[in-house]
């Protein structure tokens, strides 16, 4: 039996503290991001990682 199994790793650092603007330091995920992240499809952990939190780190520096 193959199955097409890839693992989306979780952005999170160990620095878990969310921020005025909501956005946790380590991260840059939403509180609500961070909460769902386990119930999301791997499309959408995808999307996360590779357009919305490098985004976010391009606005903050």
């Amino acid at each position: 039996m193959s199955t097409d199994f890839r693992a989306v790793q979780t952005p999170c650092i160990g620095v878990c503290t969310i921020n005025d603007d909501g956005l946790c330091d380590g991260c840059l995920r939403t509180g609500d991001e961070i909460a769902g992240w386990l119930a999301m499809e791997d499309a959408q952990r995808e999307q996360l990682m590779d357009l919305v939190l490098p985004a976010r780190e391009a606005r903050r520096a």
